[in-house]
């Protein structure tokens, strides 16, 4: 809908470019904020179309509150979508206070001044799946949080207020629970663009624990269409799962990838010990979202991994001389 004024936080990632783009696309008016300068424009999704009406601030949630605060009441966002997190699972062992300092202390404090701005509609809050834990069988939105790792737990925390804010203060915050992402613009260190990066340029990739944890992988696209849907017409207070039916093993995926792009899977692939507190599933019952919101993927992972290859094949020139791997950053 034309001038819906949106707000998303952490608009430099993936997830939150994709849905600037989509945004975009429908004449709303979006304003985003992440900590660190807008990267490479083959990284940014919403670059690859015209953007004239989105506005861009570098603020970070741990130093600028009160910019951000200032530069919120000045745009008045109807709907806010977060997606800004300390992210990495196997980094936040290495140094797990900056976790619980940006996942929890932050938000904790954003959402306290932004329950009473009288003008937000809804506040959708992008969690994950590793609140979880380990499971077996499909999970529903109502399952048991079992952490495993502290940004797990850091990511649990977080939503554990947020419902308490809901049930003391009507705080209209409604919460998504994704399957891994996947879709082209994502970042390099990720697994699907990793392994096409490692194909294309000779080196071997890593497969923790031989790739046998099983993952559910959605396109970005079916992400963001559920997401504005939420923004719209989810009910505060309320999880919504988003995935595909469909699990599969990493080294699955990885074999998929090799066959698309004609490699051999000896060849690109050397195995690597499980990372600590590794997850061997989380497969998500999306029930709610179909019932609620009429949603339902409608992108194939094979879809996905074909316009990703395309994608880095397109941008190859600038994408080999960004860095492949995660670079961690206070």
């Amino acid at each position: 809908m034309a001038n819906q004024r949106f707000l998303v936080i952490g608009s430099n990632s993936f997830s939150g470019a994709s849905l600037v783009a989509a945004l975009l696309a429908e004449n709303a008016e979006v304003m985003g904020i992440s900590r660190s300068a807008e990267p490479d424009d083959a990284l940014l999704p919403y670059k690859w179309a015209p953007h004239e009406r989105f506005r861009f601030h570098q603020l970070d949630l741990n130093r600028d509150l009160e910019r951000i605060e200032a530069v919120i009441h000045d745009f008045r966002p109807e709907y806010v979508v977060n997606f800004a997190a300390q992210g990495m699972v196997a980094q936040s062992w290495k140094c797990p206070e900056q976790w619980f300092q940006t996942n929890t202390v932050a938000m904790v404090r954003l959402h306290d001044g932004l329950r009473k701005c009288r003008f937000l509609k809804k506040f959708v809050q992008a969690s994950t799946p590793e609140v979880y834990g380990s499971t077996g069988g499909w999970v529903r939105e109502d399952a048991p949080l079992n952490p495993s790792t502290p940004y797990a737990v850091s990511k649990a925390a977080c939503d554990m207020t947020l419902l308490a804010f809901h049930r003391a203060y009507g705080y209209p915050v409604a919460m998504t629970r994704a399957a891994n992402v996947c879709g082209p613009g994502q970042a390099l260190y990720r697994i699907i663009p990793k392994t096409i990066f490692c194909i294309l340029s000779g080196r071997k990739l890593r497969l923790e624990g031989g790739g046998r944890s099983v993952r559910s992988f959605i396109h970005i696209q079916d992400v963001v269409r559920a997401t504005i849907q939420i923004a719209r017409q989810g009910r505060p207070g309320e999880v919504y799962h988003l995935a595909t039916e469909r699990s599969q093993t990493i080294r699955a995926l990885v074999e998929e990838i090799c066959r698309q792009m004609g490699a051999s899977l000896d060849d690109c692939v050397e195995p690597a010990e499980a990372r600590l507190g590794q997850d061997a599933a989380y497969l998500l019952d999306c029930t709610k979202a179909r019932d609620e919101l009429g949603w339902s993927p409608q992108r194939t992972t094979e879809e996905a991994i074909g316009e990703t290859i395309g994608w880095m094949r397109k941008h190859w020139d600038r994408l080999r001389q960004l860095p492949a791997e995660y670079v961690h950053k206070e």
